[in-house]
């Protein structure tokens, strides 16, 4: 792993395991996301309530990368590289690459990316279709001067579930930045169309530093989109500067500006009155 292994042979195969699973698991996640967002938007009637439906698809996600992963098991081992111990994983024959990195690159990136991709593709043809065709028509009867006032309100899909299909959508779009990049090149190296230089393996190496990169980047796409966060920001900020002189409140301003008001709602409460005195009297001049 690094320049020479000293854990074991069973801690090699278990190391590796996990990291696999873990791997697999941020992919699958996601798939249970994407499935549930599709859900929720597809058939809104039948999702509230889906608490289970929700616990079945991410312990389905955590059994399919605790699957995919057992190949782990039995490829990594202890092998002398170069005079030194290291857990490696070695195929004899060339076609052997090819198949193992065709099937992981299949399982861990190319199903995933198109049943994510189906299922946006759907989400966006039924947020258009509910917002342009399908609006529920509302009727408010109210007197207004005389006149029938009709307000409409739409039946659209509710902001919340927008709000949370755009998180996705953006956590979904880094995955595909982040681990396309690493999958592409592998494959073209694995098949010949990258040759072996010095040059190659240093891009390699940091084609294969992006796909950790998306799980750190999930939290910060949370917290950009979570209004709390922001406002708890703010408040936090507000507190901690320190107040100046021009910000600070002026009693005499307040006190001044209280008397303003109370001022100009006698005098309009006298208009009124003097208003209603003025429509009696016409009132009376009229009959008699």
């Amino acid at each position: 792993m690094t320049i020479v292994w000293y854990a074991g042979n069973v801690a090699c195969k278990a190391i590796r395991y996990f990291q696999a699973v873990i791997t697999y698991s941020s992919t699958y996640v996601l798939v249970a996301l994407s499935l549930d967002r599709y859900d929720a938007i597809k058939h809104p009637m039948k999702f509230s309530g889906s608490w289970q439906k929700a616990r079945w698809l991410i312990i389905s996600a955590w059994t399919f990368s605790a699957i995919f992963s057992v190949p782990m098991l039995f490829f990594y081992e202890e092998k002398y590289i170069q005079g030194k111990l290291q857990c490696w994983i070695d195929f004899p024959h060339l076609w052997q690459w090819k198949l193992y990195m065709s099937l992981v690159s299949t399982a861990l990136f190319i199903i995933p990316t198109i049943i994510i991709a189906t299922c946006y593709t759907i989400i966006v043809h039924v947020i258009r279709s509910k917002t342009i065709i399908q609006v529920s028509k509302k009727y408010e009867i109210r007197m207004d001067c005389g006149r029938w006032k009709k307000t409409v309100s739409r039946g659209l899909i509710p902001r919340a579930k927008v709000k949370t299909v755009k998180v996705t959508v953006v956590i979904v779009s880094v995955f595909i930045i982040c681990w396309s990049p690493f999958i592409i090149f592998d494959l073209l190296q694995v098949y010949g169309f990258v040759p072996q230089t010095q040059q190659n393996i240093a891009i390699a190496t940091f084609m294969q530093s992006l796909a950790p990169l998306n799980s750190a980047a999930n939290p910060i796409i949370y917290c950009v989109f979570s209004t709390n966060v922001f406002k708890s920001l703010c408040k936090f900020l507000q507190r901690c500067r320190p107040m100046s002189r021009k910000e600070s409140p002026n009693p005499t301003n307040t006190q001044s500006s209280s008397l303003t008001e109370f001022l100009t709602k006698t005098d309009t409460q006298q208009k009124r009155k003097n208003t209603l005195v003025q429509y009696k009297n016409r009132r009376t001049e009229v009959h008699l």
